[in-house]
């Protein structure tokens, strides 16, 4: 590679940009990697074209993202570069479920599931870019995949531990199968193994962006880092850099990554102290296929802006789904501002029920780790489908949340237990109403009791 062009000074400040930018693309097929070679949360490890499955709810120990307390997960790696594939979905009478599909770039392109097609079987079939083949008989429409290599991620309700053996009965059924004979990735494009350790990030950039091209718009915008050898193809111009380029690299990540995290960070809250942010996952702005929204309010308006949306959506939750889909709130403090802990008893009133054509729920974890909370009683979230809860006459539903089992049987009956240490509750809406997403239904306040 030539000498890098520009001062110093202007090097690092292209590679933080090449750092935002980036981000989501590494961290996407990152995590692809490693859900094929490891696993990921309570998925086995799995090859390209095949469906993984959760086979219970989250355990205590559990640490990814997509999962809840309300649905069991699945998700299938796709690649494309063979041709397409034709997917089949089951009947699951009326049961909420989604499959979501994500292109490298984190991009939510598509989505098949109660909200998006209904909830009747059929077939559909998944095409790579380009594709410009027959599409059979007997599917029910097209999917055209921005990239060669797809994440599909599938939630299925399951009402508690008796509704497992119903939700195992409809992943089994749940196939892909190929279109067409043709010859199949079984690995990613590998980085340079020679590549120094500090610059595999840019190394992982490099090939992965040669091999999985994004929107046009988003080409063009990525020729500015040239300079950083991001577009060099053969040989790694990383193996052998010079100090110059390698200082710039470093320090350019450092700033790219501070840049992110501060992003990450909450500014503003919604009503009763938690924040939520249901326009996280807006940053696709050229890829709308089968059950997408293509509306100016699903849109970020600048699309340099969208880098750092889309970074700060890979960092905090990678592969959260758009707000219309389903949306969640967190919180780590009381109505006074004091952080929620197993200390204390609370209450958190709803006046009216959250307003859900899917379902709603409030899910305990621990913090800072994230970890659903076991307790004896064996119950680690609270919601629209929970049975036995005790409501006001005025059909207001008061949640007791507590270390210590309530005395009065009505609020047992409401209790969601708390561990010893501090805690964040995390109210999950699917399929949410209009009052949710423009804010107008007030989330309640966790109070001292």
């Amino acid at each position: 590679m030539g000498e890098p062009i520009g001062q110093g000074g202007d090097l690092v400040a292209l590679a933080a940009e090449a750092y935002v930018y980036g981000y989501p693309l590494v961290s996407g097929l990152s995590t692809v990697e490693r859900s094929m070679q490891e696993g990921v949360g309570p998925l086995a490890p799995t090859p390209f074209n095949h469906f993984a499955h959760a086979g219970q709810w989250a355990a205590p120990d559990t640490h990814f993202a997509p999962v809840g307390h309300d649905t069991v997960c699945s998700m299938a790696q796709l690649d494309l570069s063979g041709g397409p594939i034709r997917l089949h979905v089951p009947d699951t009478g009326g049961a909420y479920y989604v499959l979501q599909f994500v292109d490298t770039w984190t991009n939510n392109f598509a989505y098949v599931g109660r909200r998006a097609t209904g909830t009747d079987a059929g077939d559909w079939l998944i095409v790579p870019p380009g594709w410009s083949g027959r599409e059979p008989g007997g599917v029910r429409g097209v999917i055209d995949a921005p990239t060669s290599v797809v994440s599909v991620i599938g939630r299925n309700v399951c009402d508690g531990p008796d509704d497992i053996t119903r939700v195992r009965a409809l992943q089994e059924q749940y196939t892909l199968t190929y279109l067409e004979p043709g010859t199949h990735r079984t690995g990613l494009p590998a980085p340079d193994p020679d590549v120094p350790a500090e610059l595999r990030f840019f190394e992982q950039l490099r090939v992965w962006l040669a091999d999985f091209p994004p929107a046009a718009a988003d080409c063009a915008y990525q020729d500015r880092f040239q300079p950083l050898g991001l577009l060099e193809e053969g040989p790694s111009p990383y193996v052998s850099a010079g100090s110059a380029l390698v200082r710039a690299l470093t320090e350019g990540m450092a700033q790219g990554r501070e840049r992110v995290e501060a992003a990450a960070r909450p500014t503003t809250v919604t009503g009763g102290g938690w924040e939520m942010d249901p326009h996280l996952y807006d940053y696709n702005l050229d890829h709308f296929g089968v059950g997408t929204i293509d509306s100016p309010e699903w849109k970020i308006a600048d699309r340099e802006a969208s880098y750092l949306v889309r970074a700060v959506a890979a960092r905090v939750a990678l592969w959260g789904s758009h707000g219309y889909e389903a949306v969640c709130a967190h919180t780590s403090h009381d109505a006074d501002g004091n952080p929620l802990s197993g200390a204390h008893s609370y209450v958190m009133r709803f006046e009216q029920p959250p307003p859900v054509e899917a379902f709603w729920s409030v899910t305990m974890y621990e913090a800072p780790d994230h970890h659903p909370v076991a307790n004896p009683a064996g119950r680690r979230s609270l919601g629209d489908r929970t049975p036995g809860l005790v409501r006001g006459a005025d059909g207001s539903l008061t949640v007791h949340i507590g270390k210590e089992t309530p005395t009065d049987p009505a609020a047992v009956a409401n209790w969601l237990p708390a561990p010893d240490g501090e805690f964040r509750p995390v109210l999950r809406f699917c399929m949410p109403g209009r009052a949710i997403i423009d804010g107008s239904y007030a989330l309640p306040a966790i109070e001292l009791s």
